[in-house]
Protein backbone atom coordinates (compact mmCIF):
# COMPACT_ATOMS: atom_id res chain seq x y z
CA UNK A 1 0.00 0.00 0.00
CA UNK A 2 1.39 3.34 -0.87
CA UNK A 3 1.98 5.59 2.43
CA UNK A 4 0.68 9.14 2.65
CA UNK A 5 4.62 10.15 2.87
CA UNK A 6 5.49 7.90 -0.69
CA UNK A 7 2.10 9.51 -2.22
CA UNK A 8 3.45 13.24 -1.51
CA UNK A 9 7.05 12.24 -2.55
CA UNK A 10 5.71 10.89 -5.39
CA UNK A 11 3.90 14.04 -6.71
CA UNK A 12 7.10 16.43 -6.02
CA UNK A 13 9.62 14.24 -7.89
CA UNK A 14 6.58 13.52 -10.25
CA UNK A 15 7.61 9.68 -10.59
CA UNK A 16 3.60 8.59 -10.17
CA UNK A 17 2.35 5.77 -11.09
CA UNK A 18 0.17 7.13 -13.56
CA UNK A 19 -1.51 5.53 -16.52
CA UNK A 20 -5.18 5.34 -18.23
CA UNK A 21 -6.46 3.51 -15.27
CA UNK A 22 -5.56 5.57 -12.22
CA UNK A 23 -6.25 8.64 -14.32
CA UNK A 24 -10.14 7.93 -14.72
CA UNK A 25 -9.83 7.81 -10.91
CA UNK A 26 -9.29 11.48 -11.14
CA UNK A 27 -12.56 13.42 -11.06
CA UNK A 28 -12.17 16.29 -13.18
CA UNK A 29 -10.69 13.51 -15.92
CA UNK A 30 -13.75 11.56 -15.89
CA UNK A 31 -16.26 14.45 -16.02
CA UNK A 32 -14.09 16.54 -18.79
CA UNK A 33 -13.92 13.16 -21.02
CA UNK A 34 -17.82 12.20 -20.09
CA UNK A 35 -18.94 15.98 -21.12
CA UNK A 36 -16.93 15.95 -24.43
CA UNK A 37 -18.23 12.51 -24.95
CA UNK A 38 -21.95 13.39 -24.05
CA UNK A 39 -21.71 16.49 -26.38
CA UNK A 40 -20.44 14.17 -29.20
CA UNK A 41 -23.10 12.13 -28.80
CA UNK A 42 -25.69 14.31 -29.19
CA UNK A 43 -24.62 15.43 -32.68
CA UNK A 44 -25.88 13.28 -35.43
CA UNK A 45 -23.25 12.64 -38.43
CA UNK A 46 -24.37 13.96 -41.69
CA UNK A 47 -23.06 12.84 -45.58
CA UNK A 48 -22.96 15.12 -48.26
CA UNK A 49 -22.00 15.65 -52.02
CA UNK A 50 -20.46 18.30 -53.94
CA UNK A 51 -21.99 18.37 -57.48
CA UNK A 52 -20.93 21.47 -59.92
CA UNK A 53 -20.21 23.32 -57.10
CA UNK A 54 -23.25 22.94 -54.89
CA UNK A 55 -23.51 20.34 -52.04
CA UNK A 56 -26.20 18.46 -51.40
CA UNK A 57 -27.23 16.02 -48.49
CA UNK A 58 -27.32 12.33 -49.13
CA UNK A 59 -29.77 10.93 -46.65
CA UNK A 60 -30.23 7.41 -47.86
CA UNK A 61 -26.21 6.42 -47.54
CA UNK A 62 -26.45 2.99 -45.48
CA UNK A 63 -23.08 4.12 -43.60
CA UNK A 64 -25.07 6.96 -42.18
CA UNK A 65 -27.39 4.06 -39.74
CA UNK A 66 -23.79 2.29 -38.90
CA UNK A 67 -22.73 5.65 -37.38
CA UNK A 68 -25.99 7.49 -36.05
CA UNK A 69 -27.87 4.43 -35.14
CA UNK A 70 -26.41 0.89 -35.07
CA UNK A 71 -22.77 0.19 -35.92
CA UNK A 72 -23.57 -3.32 -35.81
CA UNK A 73 -21.14 -4.45 -32.64
CA UNK A 74 -22.00 -5.37 -29.34
CA UNK A 75 -22.30 -1.09 -28.18
CA UNK A 76 -24.97 0.38 -29.52
CA UNK A 77 -23.79 3.84 -30.87
CA UNK A 78 -23.85 6.24 -27.61
CA UNK A 79 -21.56 3.14 -25.94
CA UNK A 80 -19.39 3.31 -29.35
CA UNK A 81 -18.09 6.30 -29.50
CA UNK A 82 -17.68 7.16 -25.87
CA UNK A 83 -15.38 4.63 -25.69
CA UNK A 84 -13.42 5.45 -29.07
CA UNK A 85 -13.53 9.40 -27.11
CA UNK A 86 -12.21 7.79 -23.94
CA UNK A 87 -9.15 6.23 -25.70
CA UNK A 88 -8.38 9.05 -28.06
CA UNK A 89 -7.91 11.19 -25.35
CA UNK A 90 -6.66 8.87 -22.99
CA UNK A 91 -4.66 5.27 -24.75
CA UNK A 92 -3.07 5.35 -27.99
CA UNK A 93 -6.35 6.26 -30.22
CA UNK A 94 -9.56 5.22 -31.21
CA UNK A 95 -9.74 1.89 -32.90
CA UNK A 96 -12.51 0.28 -35.47
CA UNK A 97 -12.38 -2.88 -37.25
CA UNK A 98 -14.38 -2.04 -40.74
CA UNK A 99 -16.30 -5.34 -41.47
CA UNK A 100 -16.31 -5.14 -44.95
CA UNK A 101 -17.72 -7.79 -47.75
CA UNK A 102 -16.75 -6.34 -51.15
CA UNK A 103 -16.86 -2.88 -51.02
CA UNK A 104 -19.59 -2.59 -48.72
CA UNK A 105 -19.19 -2.05 -44.83
CA UNK A 106 -21.43 -4.43 -43.58
CA UNK A 107 -20.19 -3.42 -39.83
CA UNK A 108 -18.08 -1.23 -37.47
CA UNK A 109 -16.67 -3.41 -34.38
CA UNK A 110 -14.76 -0.98 -31.82
CA UNK A 111 -11.72 -2.53 -29.99
CA UNK A 112 -10.40 -1.53 -27.34
CA UNK A 113 -6.79 0.48 -27.73
CA UNK A 114 -5.50 -2.29 -24.75
CA UNK A 115 -5.69 -5.22 -27.66
CA UNK A 116 -4.49 -2.51 -30.20
CA UNK A 117 -0.41 -3.12 -31.11
CA UNK A 118 1.20 -1.11 -33.60
CA UNK A 119 3.90 -2.58 -35.79
CA UNK A 120 5.62 0.46 -37.53
CA UNK A 121 8.91 0.48 -39.91
CA UNK A 122 12.17 2.03 -39.08
CA UNK A 123 11.90 4.28 -42.27
CA UNK A 124 11.27 8.08 -40.81
CA UNK A 125 10.07 9.49 -43.96
CA UNK A 126 8.17 6.90 -46.16
CA UNK A 127 6.68 5.48 -42.56
CA UNK A 128 4.10 2.43 -42.87
CA UNK A 129 2.79 0.19 -40.09
CA UNK A 130 0.54 -2.53 -39.68
CA UNK A 131 -1.68 -3.40 -36.96
CA UNK A 132 -1.99 -6.38 -34.73
CA UNK A 133 -4.79 -7.51 -32.86
CA UNK A 134 -4.73 -10.82 -30.81
CA UNK A 135 -1.59 -11.69 -32.87
CA UNK A 136 -3.22 -11.46 -36.41
CA UNK A 137 -2.00 -8.84 -38.27
CA UNK A 138 -4.21 -6.14 -40.24
CA UNK A 139 -3.68 -3.41 -42.89
CA UNK A 140 -4.30 0.77 -41.69
CA UNK A 141 -7.21 0.48 -44.31
CA UNK A 142 -9.38 -2.19 -42.28
CA UNK A 143 -9.76 -0.04 -39.30
CA UNK A 144 -11.06 3.68 -38.46
CA UNK A 145 -9.48 5.54 -36.72
CA UNK A 146 -9.16 8.76 -34.54
CA UNK A 147 -5.67 9.79 -33.13
CA UNK A 148 -4.42 12.50 -31.06
CA UNK A 149 -0.96 14.45 -31.16
CA UNK A 150 0.39 11.67 -33.40
CA UNK A 151 3.38 11.79 -35.29
CA UNK A 152 3.73 8.46 -37.11
CA UNK A 153 0.15 8.45 -37.86
CA UNK A 154 -0.44 5.29 -36.01
CA UNK A 155 -0.82 5.73 -32.40
CA UNK A 156 -1.47 8.96 -30.41
CA UNK A 157 0.15 10.56 -27.47
CA UNK A 158 -2.34 10.05 -24.14
CA UNK A 159 -3.17 13.45 -22.87
CA UNK A 160 -1.63 11.77 -19.47
CA UNK A 161 1.83 11.50 -20.99
CA UNK A 162 1.78 14.63 -22.23
CA UNK A 163 1.15 16.90 -18.78
CA UNK A 164 2.57 13.99 -16.56
CA UNK A 165 3.07 16.44 -13.76
CA UNK A 166 0.36 17.46 -13.54
CA UNK A 167 -2.00 14.05 -13.16
CA UNK A 168 0.24 12.81 -11.03
CA UNK A 169 -0.20 15.58 -8.53
CA UNK A 170 -4.01 15.45 -8.82
CA UNK A 171 -4.00 11.61 -8.54
CA UNK A 172 -1.27 11.68 -5.67
CA UNK A 173 -3.51 14.19 -4.21
CA UNK A 174 -6.48 11.84 -4.00
CA UNK A 175 -4.49 9.13 -2.56
CA UNK A 176 -2.88 11.37 0.29
CA UNK A 177 -6.61 12.09 1.33
CA UNK A 178 -7.73 8.33 1.34
CA UNK A 179 -4.90 7.84 3.50
CA UNK A 180 -5.90 10.52 5.94
CA UNK A 181 -9.42 8.91 5.77
CA UNK A 182 -8.34 5.40 6.31
CA UNK A 183 -6.23 6.78 9.77
CA UNK A 184 -9.20 8.04 10.45
CA UNK A 185 -8.58 11.79 10.77
CA UNK A 186 -5.78 11.30 13.74
CA UNK A 187 -3.16 13.15 13.35
CA UNK A 188 0.56 12.24 13.33
CA UNK A 189 2.85 12.84 16.22
CA UNK A 190 5.20 11.77 18.29
CA UNK A 191 5.44 10.56 21.89
CA UNK A 192 7.73 12.46 25.14
CA UNK A 193 9.13 10.23 27.71
CA UNK A 194 10.60 11.31 31.11
CA UNK A 195 12.11 7.92 31.21
CA UNK A 196 13.20 4.96 28.95
CA UNK A 197 10.96 2.63 28.15
CA UNK A 198 11.61 -0.52 27.89
CA UNK A 199 10.60 -2.97 24.77
CA UNK A 200 7.53 -4.28 26.17
CA UNK A 201 6.43 -0.65 26.54
CA UNK A 202 7.13 0.60 23.11
CA UNK A 203 5.45 -2.50 21.58
CA UNK A 204 2.07 -2.14 23.44
CA UNK A 205 2.26 1.55 22.76
CA UNK A 206 2.61 0.67 19.16
CA UNK A 207 -0.47 -1.92 18.82
CA UNK A 208 -2.16 0.67 20.21
CA UNK A 209 -1.59 3.28 18.03
CA UNK A 210 -1.81 1.02 15.25
CA UNK A 211 -5.72 0.03 16.33
CA UNK A 212 -6.78 3.32 16.52
CA UNK A 213 -5.20 4.67 13.08
CA UNK A 214 -6.46 1.38 11.28
CA UNK A 215 -10.45 2.69 12.52
CA UNK A 216 -10.62 -0.37 14.70
CA UNK A 217 -12.62 -0.12 17.78
CA UNK A 218 -10.49 1.07 20.09
CA UNK A 219 -9.81 5.07 20.00
CA UNK A 220 -8.00 5.66 23.50
CA UNK A 221 -4.27 5.03 23.73
CA UNK A 222 -3.42 5.07 27.39
CA UNK A 223 0.39 5.86 27.78
CA UNK A 224 2.30 5.20 31.38
CA UNK A 225 3.27 7.65 33.21
CA UNK A 226 5.64 10.16 32.59
CA UNK A 227 4.76 9.87 28.70
CA UNK A 228 3.38 12.27 26.60
CA UNK A 229 1.81 12.97 23.13
CA UNK A 230 2.74 15.50 21.26
CA UNK A 231 0.87 16.39 18.15
CA UNK A 232 2.75 17.56 15.20
CA UNK A 233 1.76 20.65 12.78
CA UNK A 234 -0.16 20.08 9.85
CA UNK A 235 1.83 20.51 6.83
CA UNK A 236 0.72 22.87 3.89
CA UNK A 237 -0.43 19.68 1.92
CA UNK A 238 -3.09 18.89 4.28
CA UNK A 239 -3.73 22.69 5.49
CA UNK A 240 -4.59 23.51 1.74
CA UNK A 241 -5.77 20.35 0.33
CA UNK A 242 -9.45 21.58 -0.87
CA UNK A 243 -7.58 24.63 -2.69
CA UNK A 244 -5.08 21.98 -3.97
CA UNK A 245 -7.73 20.53 -5.72
CA UNK A 246 -9.65 22.69 -7.08
CA UNK A 247 -6.36 24.27 -8.86
CA UNK A 248 -5.56 20.90 -10.03
CA UNK A 249 -8.78 20.26 -11.25
CA UNK A 250 -8.75 24.03 -12.74
CA UNK A 251 -5.53 23.20 -14.56
CA UNK A 252 -6.41 19.76 -16.25
CA UNK A 253 -9.67 21.47 -17.86
CA UNK A 254 -7.49 23.91 -19.48
CA UNK A 255 -5.64 20.58 -21.00
CA UNK A 256 -8.68 19.52 -22.18
CA UNK A 257 -8.99 23.09 -23.63
CA UNK A 258 -12.01 24.95 -22.14
CA UNK A 259 -12.75 26.27 -18.49
CA UNK A 260 -13.82 24.63 -15.30
CA UNK A 261 -16.74 26.68 -14.96
CA UNK A 262 -18.04 24.04 -17.73
CA UNK A 263 -18.39 21.62 -15.07
CA UNK A 264 -18.75 23.22 -11.77
CA UNK A 265 -21.53 25.81 -13.30
CA UNK A 266 -21.56 29.78 -13.55
CA UNK A 267 -20.06 29.13 -17.20
CA UNK A 268 -20.18 32.66 -19.09
CA UNK A 269 -20.97 33.08 -22.80
CA UNK A 270 -17.43 33.07 -23.47
CA UNK A 271 -16.30 30.20 -21.60
CA UNK A 272 -18.79 27.94 -23.43
CA UNK A 273 -17.23 28.90 -26.48
CA UNK A 274 -14.15 27.90 -25.50
CA UNK A 275 -15.93 24.46 -24.64
CA UNK A 276 -17.40 24.62 -28.23
CA UNK A 277 -14.06 25.13 -29.83
CA UNK A 278 -12.86 22.47 -27.93
CA UNK A 279 -15.66 20.01 -29.27
CA UNK A 280 -15.24 21.36 -32.78
CA UNK A 281 -11.51 20.55 -32.85
CA UNK A 282 -12.44 16.77 -32.14
CA UNK A 283 -15.17 16.87 -34.58
CA UNK A 284 -12.73 17.94 -37.13
CA UNK A 285 -10.41 15.11 -36.31
CA UNK A 286 -13.21 12.81 -36.54
CA UNK A 287 -14.24 14.08 -39.51
CA UNK A 288 -11.01 13.73 -41.49
CA UNK A 289 -10.92 9.78 -40.36
CA UNK A 290 -14.40 9.37 -41.59
CA UNK A 291 -13.57 10.50 -44.93
CA UNK A 292 -10.16 8.61 -45.08
CA UNK A 293 -11.71 5.13 -44.16
CA UNK A 294 -15.26 4.84 -45.39
CA UNK A 295 -15.42 7.06 -48.22
CA UNK A 296 -14.06 4.72 -51.55
CA UNK A 297 -11.53 6.06 -53.54
CA UNK A 298 -14.00 7.21 -55.96
CA UNK A 299 -16.19 9.28 -53.37
CA UNK A 300 -12.87 11.19 -52.36
CA UNK A 301 -13.06 14.68 -53.27
CA UNK A 302 -16.63 15.12 -54.36
CA UNK A 303 -18.23 13.16 -50.84
CA UNK A 304 -17.90 14.13 -46.92
CA UNK A 305 -18.96 13.44 -43.86
CA UNK A 306 -20.16 16.28 -41.35
CA UNK A 307 -21.49 16.37 -37.95
CA UNK A 308 -24.53 18.49 -37.62
CA UNK A 309 -23.61 21.10 -35.24
CA UNK A 310 -26.45 23.10 -34.84
CA UNK A 311 -27.47 21.91 -31.11
CA UNK A 312 -24.03 23.50 -30.04
CA UNK A 313 -23.38 26.43 -31.84
CA UNK A 314 -27.15 28.44 -32.37
CA UNK A 315 -26.52 29.57 -28.49
CA UNK A 316 -29.27 31.04 -26.50
CA UNK A 317 -32.85 31.87 -27.65
CA UNK A 318 -33.27 35.18 -27.53
CA UNK A 319 -29.57 35.48 -29.56
CA UNK A 320 -30.42 32.49 -32.29
CA UNK A 321 -33.68 34.60 -32.65
CA UNK A 322 -32.10 37.80 -33.86
CA UNK A 323 -29.69 36.62 -35.57
CA UNK A 324 -32.77 35.02 -37.88
CA UNK A 325 -34.49 38.10 -37.80
CA UNK A 326 -30.94 39.51 -39.48
CA UNK A 327 -30.81 36.73 -41.90
CA UNK A 328 -34.22 36.67 -42.92
CA UNK A 329 -34.41 40.70 -43.54
CA UNK A 330 -31.34 40.28 -45.67
CA UNK A 331 -32.24 37.36 -47.63
CA UNK A 332 -29.32 35.75 -46.40
CA UNK A 333 -32.43 32.78 -45.16
CA UNK A 334 -35.83 32.13 -45.85
CA UNK A 335 -38.61 31.65 -43.51
CA UNK A 336 -39.11 28.36 -43.80
CA UNK A 337 -35.09 27.35 -43.44
CA UNK A 338 -35.18 29.15 -40.26
CA UNK A 339 -38.18 26.58 -39.68
CA UNK A 340 -36.12 23.53 -40.60
CA UNK A 341 -32.85 25.14 -38.28
CA UNK A 342 -35.50 25.30 -35.49
CA UNK A 343 -37.09 21.76 -36.11
CA UNK A 344 -40.47 23.25 -37.03
CA UNK A 345 -42.98 22.17 -39.92
CA UNK A 346 -42.37 24.10 -43.29
CA UNK A 347 -45.03 26.78 -44.11
CA UNK A 348 -44.71 26.69 -47.43
CA UNK A 349 -43.63 30.15 -48.02
CA UNK A 350 -40.93 30.63 -50.62
CA UNK A 351 -41.02 34.43 -50.90
CA UNK A 352 -38.19 36.46 -50.70
CA UNK A 353 -39.19 39.78 -49.05
CA UNK A 354 -37.19 43.17 -50.46
CA UNK A 355 -38.26 46.75 -50.69
CA UNK A 356 -40.13 48.43 -53.25
CA UNK A 357 -37.30 51.01 -53.27
CA UNK A 358 -34.41 48.34 -54.35
CA UNK A 359 -33.24 47.71 -57.68
CA UNK A 360 -32.49 43.80 -58.43
CA UNK A 361 -29.78 43.44 -60.84
CA UNK A 362 -29.05 40.05 -62.38
CA UNK A 363 -25.35 40.45 -63.17
CA UNK A 364 -25.81 37.02 -65.05
CA UNK A 365 -28.20 38.76 -67.57
CA UNK A 366 -28.12 42.53 -67.53
CA UNK A 367 -31.22 42.69 -66.61
CA UNK A 368 -32.49 45.53 -64.12
CA UNK A 369 -35.48 45.07 -62.29
CA UNK A 370 -37.56 47.88 -60.31
CA UNK A 371 -40.49 46.77 -58.33
CA UNK A 372 -41.03 50.49 -57.72
CA UNK A 373 -42.23 51.57 -61.15
CA UNK A 374 -42.07 47.75 -62.49
CA UNK A 375 -39.87 48.28 -65.04
CA UNK A 376 -37.27 45.58 -66.73
CA UNK A 377 -34.26 47.33 -68.55
CA UNK A 378 -31.92 45.35 -70.22
CA UNK A 379 -28.23 46.65 -70.50
CA UNK A 380 -26.92 43.76 -72.49
CA UNK A 381 -28.46 46.27 -75.62
CA UNK A 382 -27.13 49.22 -74.57
CA UNK A 383 -26.04 51.38 -77.45
CA UNK A 384 -24.75 54.35 -78.41
CA UNK A 385 -26.18 55.43 -74.88
CA UNK A 386 -29.94 54.41 -75.79
CA UNK A 387 -31.08 51.83 -73.51
CA UNK A 388 -34.29 49.06 -74.00
CA UNK A 389 -37.01 48.96 -71.57
CA UNK A 390 -40.28 46.27 -71.28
Amino acid sequence: MVTAEESLLQALIGESNINKKTVLQIPTVKGCIEKIAGTVCRLPIRMYQVVDGEVQEIKDDYRLRLLNADPGDTLNSDEFWRALIEDYYLGKGGYVYINREGLEIKSLHYVKEEDVSIVINADPIFKDYDIMVNGRTYLPHEFFKIHRRARDGASSLPIWQENPLIFGVAYNSLVFEENLVKKGGNKKGFIEAENRLDKESIDAIRNAWRKVYSNDTENVVVLNKGAKFKESSNTSVEMQLNENKESNGEEICKIFGFPSSILTGGATNNDRKEYIDAVMGLLNTIETALDRDLLLEREKGSFYFAFDTKEITRGDLKERYEAYGIAVQNNIMQIDEVRAREDMPPLGFNWVKIGLNDVLVDPKTGTIYTPNTNKVMDFSNVKGGEKHED
